[in-house]
């Protein structure tokens, strides 16, 4: 079994940019920026990464619609690597990008959102991380998680694991 899905949540970079295929397929194109933040030398740093994003059917139809450079996004999806040769040099060339089935617009003035599906239901809450216990953390990593003291059960057994 393997697990291909990626979440995210960014401000869009420019406005989607929305196609039609021959067969009259909506795609929808458009890049999403999420931002890191930390502490280096005492000084706050942020590192920003980029992000492609292709929606397909009404949600690609609904993003062009209703997104706009800066706006704020949901996307769940998968992640796909596209491969081609360059006939200029004869080299492999690869492109990454998320293929959304899922996207919520979390900007709105009102605190609702929409779905790709146009039902609108409540904005989740991104509350901000609790930093007051970073101290007290042994994790001295914080990318990683410290899922030490939980008691969530994934149902997988130690022996399902692969590595």
């Amino acid at each position: 079994m393997s697990v291909n899905k990626v979440i995210l949540v960014g401000r869009l970079g420019k406005d989607p940019v929305l196609e039609m295929t021959p067969k009259g397929t909506a795609l929808c194109k458009f890049s999403i920026a999420t931002s890191e933040y930390y502490t280096k030398d005492g000084k706050r740093e942020e590192e920003t990464e980029w992000h492609n994003i292709e929606l397909w059917g009404k949600p690609a139809e609904l993003a062009e619609k209703y997104l706009k450079k800066g706006k704020m996004v949901y996307i769940e999806g998968r992640i796909k690597t596209d491969k081609w040769l360059d006939k200029q040099t004869g080299q492999n060339r690869y492109a990454t990008k998320v293929v959304g089935k899922e996207m919520r617009f979390i900007d709105s003035r009102d605190g609702n959102q929409m779905n790709s599906n146009g039902d609108m239901s409540s904005a989740p809450e991104f509350p901000e991380p609790n930093r007051s216990n970073t101290q007290s953390r042994t994790n001295t990593n914080h990318d990683i998680p410290d899922f030490s003291n939980s008691s969530v059960n994934s149902g997988i057994r130690e022996e399902e694991i692969p590595f």
